[in-house]
């Protein structure tokens, strides 16, 4: 065969070899999607970045919530360590980590301040009254505007603050006793020293 029959010859293979491969297309994107989405189930959903660490918390003034006497804002935050934890009563996880909680506020480590985010105010009151209240300030934010300013994402969420009024760490979801152990309470430890 010569060299001009054997362009000939792939040309006329050409649209057949093409339609062929167009073929594949569809495993190969699949294929990809599958390797994608298999890394993101490797992921910790925890490890979010908040782009709020090692920033001033943001500027807000809180009414207290119903019942109680102090409500929170920024200034609250200046001058010692602390925990900001954003709950809501209408929330299933905040009531599974509010064990912890109140287990930290008795032993006097660090004060808890709280954000109560877009609940009802007859709702929160209950809620502390019946569970306990592990809180030194309690903000209402009942348009939810504060937690947007936070970068909440969903509640329970807790962020610990240093002594200028600087988020340190932010914990997304409910504090489990292993979390608070090997996490939050080291954190707190070497900003209190």
């Amino acid at each position: 065969m010569t060299v001009t029959e054997n362009v000939i010859a792939a040309g006329a293979a050409g649209p057949r070899g093409r339609r062929r491969f167009a073929g594949y297309v569809p495993l190969l994107v699949f294929a990809v999607m599958a390797v994608i989405f298999a890394i993101g189930l490797t992921l910790n959903p925890r490890d979010i970045p908040s782009p709020l660490v090692g920033k001033l918390v943001p500027e807000f003034s809180l009414p207290p919530v119903q019942g109680r006497t102090l409500g929170l804002s920024g200034t609250d935050l200046r001058g010692g360590v602390s925990l900001v934890n954003v709950f809501a009563s209408w929330c299933v996880a905040c009531r599974e980590e509010h064990p912890v909680l109140m287990g930290l506020k008795e032993q006097g480590i660090v004060p808890i301040h709280g954000i109560d985010y877009k609940d009802k105010p007859d709702d929160a009151q209950a809620w502390l009254k019946q569970l306990g209240d592990p809180y030194t300030r309690t903000g209402a934010d009942i348009s939810g505007r504060v937690g947007i300013d936070w970068g909440v994402y969903g509640v329970p969420e807790t962020y610990v603050i240093d002594r200028d009024g600087r988020i340190a760490h932010k914990h997304i979801g409910p504090i489990s006793p292993e979390a608070l152990r090997e996490t939050i309470l080291p954190i707190i430890r070497k900003l209190q020293q």
